[in-house]
């Protein structure tokens, strides 16, 4: 999922190489008669972005799991969320 919605913010021009986009990972995991299942998992970007891109990301956003391999596999099998998050972009 990291590596779709990258790509997607780079075709739009915004820069989410070397460190600049990370995720944040959370999974659920619950019994299911004695197996440990996970059921449901929460990614949680991080972009070192200007807040001028964030109509843009927030578009991206809102699509880029249709094109998703990993999503489009896992999705069936649990519950899939994501969020983003600006964060300040850090001096080079």
């Amino acid at each position: 999922m990291l590596g779709t919605f990258a790509g997607a913010l780079d075709a739009r021009q915004i820069d989410a190489k070397h460190g600049r986009l990370v995720a944040e990972v959370r999974g659920e995991i619950e019994s299911d008669d004695g197996v440990l299942v996970i059921r449901r998992v929460h990614v949680r970007f991080l972009l070192q972005a200007p807040d001028t891109v964030r109509e843009t990301v927030e578009r991206v956003h809102g699509v880029y799991k249709d094109k998703c391999p990993v999503y489009r596999t896992l999705r069936p099998a649990m519950e899939i969320t994501s969020a983003y998050e600006l964060v300040p972009e850090t001096g080079a």
